[in-house]
């Protein structure tokens, strides 16, 4: 996904034009760097196969439409049709069926890298020949849609199920409050997003205003495009209100450099990031307001910030250092594209080597992990 400053009329970021994740197989790319997603998508697997077998249960369909919305590129951008396939087939086998045809719909921003997405379909599919050869799987057909998810992407009732992680933490804009029509900023002036030092209280107000438009917008939208019972797989990061969040380390490390003189002072106040991390009850009771799914399960779990580092270095002992870099990784994987439209491409390495070091002493007090909400809807 992708950012820069857009020319709104009161000064928002223009999300959806210019947001995405790094693109392409690097050492900074989205690629490479983001284990927390996937174990989002590991965590999130017994649901969707739970829903798999509502779904394909109810009525044995020969064709069942699946969307992942913001599947970004790399690895995990293939991960839930796989387990959508895997879950299908063995629905499939106990139930004695043959299984359907999968039609999956990978959707992201514009600025997303399709290009690398669109060059790994072959291995995909030849994967898929190679290990499901003998089991008489359906066919499975795969396409892009660009585009936000918080606007119209399909066709009324042409959906059966709707999949997304990590990405409705992402808000369409900055709060339009926190910046006037001239583009100077009113609220949040050292701060980056909702951190716990944010005053006054009207910043966490403007924050979950956007959230909550947003998120209704994308139930709307999801409602108009999915069948009559269709279902809808969500994961994303939450609030925790006892632990200091990722993106405020980033604040801190920001008003460090404009301490010492290396970003101005005028340009720290005028970034916020353009995201959001609700609370259970604000989730909840977007969705009973708007009123279009019933709440199958609505639960939360933690994933580690260092998710990555530790599974690769299990029974190892931690190099703090390494830990923190790969933390800073994943970080810049996600919001490179963001903070370098805004202050500029020659201070990155700076900022996340300093950004490195303040990860690595929050993990030494034993702090570092995601809440993360996991939802299951039913269109009503």
């Amino acid at each position: 996904m992708e950012l820069e400053q857009g020319s709104s009329k009161n000064g928002a970021m223009q999300v959806e034009q210019v947001l995405f994740m790094n693109g392409g197989e690097g050492d900074n790319s989205y690629a490479k760097n983001s284990a927390p997603p996937r174990e989002a998508i590991l965590k999130a697997k017994p649901l969707l196969h739970e829903s798999l077998f509502d779904l394909y249960s109810n009525g044995f369909p020969d064709c069942i439409r699946f969307t992942d919305m913001g599947c970004s590129s790399g690895p995990n951008a293939f991960l839930p049709t796989w387990q959508a396939i895997e879950a299908l087939d063995t629905i499939c086998s106990r139930l004695k069926h043959k299984p359907p045809i999968l039609h999956a719909f990978l959707n992201d921003l514009p600025g997303n890298d399709f290009n690398t997405l669109s060059k790994s379909l072959p291995s995909f599919y030849e994967r898929l020949k190679t290990e499901k050869r003998n089991d008489d799987f359906g066919s499975c057909f795969i396409g892009v849609v660009p585009g936000s998810l918080y606007g119209r992407l399909f066709p009324p009732c042409f959906l059966n199920l709707v999949y997304s992680s990590f990405c409705l933490n992402w808000l369409s804009q900055v709060p339009k409050e926190l910046v006037s029509e001239c583009g100077i900023p009113l609220l949040n002036k050292r701060d980056v997003c909702v951190a716990k030092t944010c005053l006054p209280s009207n910043v966490h107000k403007a924050y979950l205003d956007q959230f909550e438009s947003d998120f209704t917008s994308f139930l709307n939208f999801r409602w108009e495009e999915l069948k009559i019972g269709g279902r809808m797989i969500l994961n994303f990061i939450g609030n925790d209100k006892h632990h200091t969040g990722v993106f405020e380390l980033m604040g801190m490390v920001l008003n460090d450099m404009v301490y010492e003189g290396l970003i101005e002072e005028s340009k720290l106040e005028s970034f916020n990031y353009p995201i959001y991390y609700p609370c259970v009850e604000e989730v909840r009771q977007v969705i009973e307001r708007e009123g279009s799914f019933n709440i199958h399960q609505l639960e939360t779990s933690h994933i580690s910030w260092s998710v990555g580092y530790e599974n690769d270095n299990k029974g190892l002992e931690f190099n703090k250092h390494a830990r923190a870099k790969n933390v800073a990784n994943n970080i810049r994987a996600v919001s490179e594209s963001l903070l370098a439209n805004h202050f500029g491409s020659a201070i990155m390495d700076d900022l996340f080597h300093r950004f490195t070091i303040k990860i690595s002493a929050h993990l030494e007090m034993g702090l570092g992990a995601h809440t993360v909400l996991f939802i299951y809807l039913i269109k009503k």
